[in-house]
């Protein structure tokens, strides 16, 4: 395919990077896509010896790159921003051919990187401190930030570039440098990004080490998090990785962002613009094949408009078009692989189990592929599996009588990412972005769940970790706070008036 040869994709590919220099292994690993389940390529794993490697080449890198004005290392990342630009439509498509998203959403998660790029060429200008008073006399008291080092980054198959970018680009205005471990499901989107980036390294004659890739399993997530030298991990994934990483890198007193599972809701009032609801919680829903951790997974709907709701959602369902994913008509493609279509095929018999009942979709469509009818289903919220996040297209329908009931359903679950609710209603919407409303670290009020813009922080609470990335204040967790005070006096008075003459 013409779009792989773009980006450099070869039969075998080195998936050991320290920026400029590609490193090769013996042992590789198979991409395969999930549109036919054939293979593209094959990948190198890291070897222990390359991984060490890595790091010393990113300490390296960093006594330079950090002494580089934050200006000056902006510029770099506008140049990488300008290069994705011209690698937009190739990159999304290797986005969508290995992950399986449709192609307008790999076009917008290669959009996500160009947009943070600009974002951290700003944010490169505004790293700013605070002055203080001090209470002494000729004294001056201020706070700087300053880089932290080496950030390693540990991202999901769902979203293969752009979460990266999120961390990388603004970890790098901070002065850091980056290791990145992509997921195994998606090894070439890390490859292709890593020679993206080479060329701006090449062309600016900069050192190797300041962007690294390796690959692998598990075990190199391991090296990372239990890696000293590397004081802060930033991983996205499942709670249960979550929680091994967290407790890791606790037990060295690293730093974590942490971006976990999320169990989204939409509350649809009584007073809601109905049509735009449907299509927040349709996208929401069946976006990405439902395997975004903003994915809306819980539907809790006023009795009175319950029923309006669910006819309308099966008859659009029912016209949902499935398949190849780079095809311009296809709304939904596969899901990543056949552990994620039996996981969702557990799921759906359990909600049987449990007294739900699946009123639409979720059979396995007999093609090529990993691909499945999304579903629609009747339950409790309290039933273990809607308790559960599964990273699956299952839509979650239930009642709700008022306002306290409704937010006592959206709040009762152990995950906290992303929420919505659908109103026209003030006293409603106000209620529900108030301290008694959502518990999550996303809440908007008509608009969907899924689909943040990098302006804001993004994070949750709860169980979704507690982490932030991307806009707003989130540079600060790339970088450590340092308190001075300059004394310009000539004598040595102590705070809280303390007397020490000797």
């Amino acid at each position: 395919m013409e779009f792989l040869k773009t980006l450099g994709i070869e039969g075998i590919n080195p998936g050991t990077s320290t920026g400029r220099k590609h490193i090769e292994s013996k042992e590789t690993i198979s991409s395969f896509t999930p549109t036919n389940g054939e293979k593209i390529a094959t990948v190198g794993v890291t070897s222990r010896e390359q991984y060490d490697r890595v790091v010393e080449e990113a300490q390296k890198a960093y006594q330079v790159w950090s002494n580089m004005p934050a200006p000056q290392r902006g510029e770099i990342v506008r140049q990488i921003g300008q290069k994705l630009r011209e690698y937009k439509e190739p990159l999304g498509k290797l986005v969508t051919y290995e992950m399986g998203k449709i192609y307008q959403e790999g076009l917008g998660e290669v959009q996500e990187m160009i947009d943070i790029c600009d974002f951290a060429v700003g944010q490169s200008r505004m790293l700013y401190g605070k002055t203080m008073h001090s209470e002494r006399p000729e004294h001056r008291m201020y706070e700087q930030w300053h880089p932290l080092g080496i950030v390693g980054i540990i991202s999901a198959f769902n979203f293969p570039v752009a979460v990266w970018s999120w961390n990388a680009m603004i970890a790098a205005v901070c002065g850091n440098v980056m290791i990145w471990k992509g997921s195994e499901k998606t090894p070439l989107c890390g490859v292709a990004v890593q020679k993206i980036v080479a060329k701006v390294l090449k062309e600016n004659d900069l050192p190797e080490g300041i962007f690294n890739l390796v690959t692998g399993d598990r075990q190199v997530g391991e090296w990372m998090t239990e890696d000293t030298r590397i004081p802060l991990i930033s991983a996205t994934g499942s709670i249960r990785m979550g929680k091994e990483v967290g407790k890791t890198v606790a037990s060295r007193l690293g730093k974590t962002i942490l971006e976990l599972g999320g169990n989204n809701a939409i509350i649809i009032s009584e007073h809601a613009d109905i049509e735009m609801a449907i299509r927040a919680t349709v996208f929401g829903a069946v976006g990405t094949c439902g395997q975004r951790c903003t994915s809306t997974r819980r539907l809790i709907i006023h009795e009175s408009v319950y029923d309006q709701v669910k006819e309308r959602l099966m008859n659009i369902y029912d016209n949902i078009t499935i398949g190849d994913p780079l095809e311009e008509t296809t709304l939904v493609g596969p899901m990543i692989d056949q552990d994620a279509i039996n996981n969702m095929q557990n799921a759906l018999k359990e909600i049987e189990k449990e007294g739900g009942k699946v009123i639409y979709g979720g059979d396995v469509l007999e093609e090529d592929g990993f691909y499945v009818r999304p579903a629609l289903a009747e339950v409790e919220n309290h039933y273990e599996i809607v308790q559960e996040e599964t990273f699956a297209p299952i839509l979650y329908l239930m009642k709700f009588k008022d306002m306290d009931e409704a937010i006592a359903m959206h709040n009762g679950v152990k995950q906290g990412l992303s929420s919505a609710m659908f109103t026209l209603n003030m006293r409603e919407a106000e209620t529900f972005l108030s301290a008694r409303g959502s518990d999550c670290g996303i809440a908007n009020i008509n608009i969907g769940t899924s689909g943040a813009e990098i302006g804001g922080a993004f994070g949750g609470e709860k169980e979704t970790g507690g982490g932030r990335e991307s806009g707003s204040d989130a540079w600060k967790a790339y970088m450590r706070r340092q308190t001075n005070t300059m004394n310009w006096g000539d004598s040595l008075p102590l705070a809280q008036g303390i007397d020490f003459d000797v």
